[in-house]
């Protein structure tokens, strides 16, 4: 085949690709041109999993007008739902705003930035102690529900693509340990297993070994919902402790959910670790659990 032929080729599967990304951009910037949406998006900032009858009682919205806006920020995968019960419960989805962070804003001062927004949320946002924060990640991996639940649950594969192993039987109220992969077998998190359905919903306590916390262990939950050639994964972190752990989880589920992505659909976990971005991060957090 002419060298010409494969350049053309080249570039058409780019500009596809551009397209495809781009009309991904056009629907978050859309959804956020509306500022109905972003006082919805302000409260579930204030206050994440709301019911819609809470939303609209909060923005004085009618229920039709309130499921418009919701359903437009979630094509834009910016905010998830979950189902609990009779109630469905609306989440923040950090993804696509943290793509546009990385595009638009990391390139620029962001030392600076970060040192503003930090002064700004402290004087701006409420004290949070009275309601413990939750986490909602929601991403989309060419695989199916049980070989999530495999790379979830398997020691090898989390060791693979999360630096730890996941070791436990995966059976509801048997123990569970993050340990090192570094011969060492420190466990730097441990809880219980507190519900298993293969391959579709695993919910465990996840917290730091020794005495629980007040107010409880957070839990973690990995609800897998099959869709065709693809799932939904669906890790809602709950009961986190305050803020600075809302933050840790927010980069630590980021990393680890697309290393995991990058394993189940090339073969390959991420050239380089997520995580190690946030290097003094994690050595904080293990230099807890190190045994002197």
């Amino acid at each position: 085949m002419p060298w010409g032929t494969v350049a053309l080729d080249i570039m058409q599967v780019i500009a596809c690709i551009m397209l495809v990304v781009s009309s991904e951009v056009d629907k978050v910037f859309r959804a956020l041109a509306d500022p109905t949406r972003r006082a919805l998006l302000d409260s579930l900032r204030h206050d994440n999993g709301q019911t819609l009858g809470t939303l609209c009682g909060r923005l004085r919205m009618a229920r039709q007008s309130a499921t418009q806006h919701l359903a437009v920020l979630e094509e834009a995968n910016l905010i998830s739902t979950v189902r609990r019960g009779r109630e469905k419960l609306h989440y923040l989805n950090p993804v696509p705003i943290r793509d546009i962070q990385q595009r638009w804003i990391v390139p620029f001062d962001q030392p600076r930035l970060r040192a503003l927004d930090a002064v700004k949320r402290h004087a701006e946002e409420p004290d949070m102690t009275a309601e413990k924060p939750t986490f909602v990640y929601v991403t989309y991996i060419q695989a199916t529900p049980q070989r999530v639940w495999h790379a979830l649950t398997d020691a090898d594969l989390t060791a693979e693509y999360w630096g730890h192993s996941n070791v436990s039987d995966w059976q509801a109220g048997s123990p569970w340990e993050h340990r090192r992969v570094d011969g060492s077998n420190i466990a730097d998190v441990v809880g219980t297993v507190l519900e298993s359905t293969p391959p579709t919903r695993l919910v465990m306590t996840f917290g730091e070994p020794g005495a629980a916390p007040d107010g409880g262990p957070s839990t973690v939950t990995f609800h897998i919902e099959p869709y065709q050639d693809i799932v939904r994964l669906t890790v809602t972190h709950e009961n986190l402790a305050d803020r600075d752990a809302l933050h840790t989880a927010s980069i630590g589920w980021s990393a680890v959910l697309a290393n995991l992505k990058s394993l189940l659909e090339t073969g390959h976990a991420l050239p380089q670790a997520p995580w190690e971005m946030y290097a003094e991060l994690r050595a904080a957090q293990m230099a807890r659990t190190d045994k002197p």
